[in-house]
């Protein structure tokens, strides 16, 4: 049976949270020590309809509590520091669907192997922050499970993202392995992890903090992919006074609000040629006298990370077609 739409009955008092975990119209709000289990005015839905959840964890709202049986009725969202949204799939293909909002970092989490390490996601997802003014690093978990053959592989993409300035982990959870490096990481801040499906993102926390108790699944071999099991976003007090939000596996990351034109300056290993190239609106994919595949060919830019731009930049370009 379904529920009717809220009203705003309660004369009690206004009270600002942080939005925790958010499960259809249903949104667990923290005020204090309280969580209090809240829904939203249906004018937010109506006046963002280009957005599959007006709010987000990490959303700080303001709301007021029922006498009757003391749920909350979210009144206003507050304006946000920062977002992590991606283009939404299936039904609402197009649509944005915001991951996090209001983060002091991303890590995007991907496993040595099972499933196997994605650089193209990785970069989509760098992109996608870079553009909403989000900072990003990179955790590379599961290295118990990493052969001599992984190795090359392993270290290159370690060494790839370090040398732009991102922070990379290596991380074992059941090895307990970079366990403190990664605390010390998540300090006093506010982070949001992302990444594939069985990339070790909750059993990673659970090492870090076992009281969270967070649900775990298990890796096909036939598919080397991972279930789903955590199903929706949510927000972790964790002991040392930093949160964490563990979001549910990702299989693709559409990027959003970047232009075409405006793609190669979220690369930071290209930005730097981009206005050496012989046309000021070079695409550094066919021209002539191109800086950034010159860069490329001399071995200064790595071939997968323009490989990577030329995946997302044709993307771009069916998105924007036939302004582009």
């Amino acid at each position: 049976m379904t529920s009717p739409p809220p009203t705003d009955t309660s004369d009690g008092p206004l009270l600002e949270g942080v939005v925790t975990s958010s499960t259809g119209s249903w949104y667990d709000v923290q005020v204090g020590n309280r969580t209090i289990p809240s829904r939203m005015r249906g004018k937010f839905r109506l006046t963002r309809q280009d957005v599959t959840n007006p709010i987000a964890v990490g959303d700080r709202v303001t709301l007021r509590v029922a006498d009757e049986d003391q749920t909350g009725f979210i009144t206003d969202i507050h304006e946000r520091t920062n977002k992590l949204s991606r283009r939404a799939a299936g039904p609402r293909e197009g649509q944005e669907h915001v991951l996090v909002a209001n983060v002091d970092r991303i890590w995007s989490v991907q496993a040595v192997r099972r499933p196997v390490l994605n650089p193209r996601f990785l970069d989509r997802l760098l992109v996608g922050a870079a553009a909403q003014d989000v900072p990003a690093g990179l955790i590379i978990n599961k290295i118990d499970l990493m052969s001599q053959d992984d190795l090359p592989d392993v270290m290159d993409l370690h060494l790839r993202y370090a040398d732009l300035g991102y922070p990379v982990l290596a991380t074992s959870a059941t090895e307990e392995l970079g366990l403190d490096r990664l605390r010390d990481a998540f300090d006093g801040q506010v982070n949001a992890i992302t990444g594939p499906s069985g990339a070790g993102k909750s059993t990673l926390l659970n090492a870090l903090e076992p009281d969270l108790e967070l649900r775990t699944g298990s890796v096909s071999s036939t598919t080397e992919k991972g279930t789903h099991t955590t199903t929706h976003a949510e927000l972790h007090a964790l002991s040392d006074d930093s949160y964490v939000v563990d979001t549910p596996g990702v299989r693709e990351f559409g990027v959003r609000d970047v232009h075409p034109k405006d793609l190669a300056h979220y690369f930071p290993d290209l930005s730097p040629y981009v206005n050496a190239c012989q046309f000021p609106d070079c695409t550094h994919d066919h021209e002539p006298n191109c800086a950034v595949k010159a860069a490329v060919e001399r071995g200064d830019v790595h071939a997968e990370r323009h490989e990577s731009y030329l995946a997302i930049l044709e993307s771009l370009r069916e998105e924007h077609s036939p302004e582009y």
